[in-house]
């Protein structure tokens, strides 16, 4: 029998109904400045993201998945609006709002992608790498 990994992060959304558990290592934090996360977020979505296994799911009350396109879907709690997750078809992980895991996370911001479709009310520069379109290999480094 296979030891099960040791829990790494926990979290949920702002009412509680949505909660989850990562037994496995999270990738590095990168803030998507697309379209669809600025308009689902308010702003600009800082994610970690963990393996598909990984993640569990342990209270899904209110979880709702909204498919925003053919190649993606986001999760978040239909009672209090947190936006939790973010999964791409056919993609092994799946992203994480960096906000709403419990506690202190030990990450960091490490890429800023889309920076093409970012507001115009805002600027980078805070010292982290800059895509103006996708995630490049390098931010899919887990730790």
């Amino acid at each position: 029998m296979s030891a099960v990994p040791p829990l790494r992060a926990t979290g949920g959304c702002l009412c509680g109904a949505v909660r989850y558990e990562v037994r496995g290592p999270l990738r590095s934090v990168v803030a998507c400045h697309c379209t669809q996360c600025r308009r689902m977020t308010g702003h600009f979505l800082a994610a970690t993201a963990a393996r598909q296994g990984d993640l569990a799911i342990t209270r899904a009350a209110t979880l709702t998945w909204y498919s925003a396109s053919g190649g993606a879907r986001r999760g978040f709690c239909a009672g209090c609006g947190s936006t939790l997750f973010w999964h791409g078809s056919g993609r092994d992980y799946v992203a994480i709002a960096a906000g709403s895991i419990d506690g202190a996370t030990g990450l960091k911001l490490v890429q800023h992608i889309y920076t093409a479709d970012k507001g115009d009310y805002y600027e980078l520069g805070d010292g982290a790498a800059e895509s103006a379109r996708g995630l490049p290999p390098v931010c899919l480094e887990w730790s």
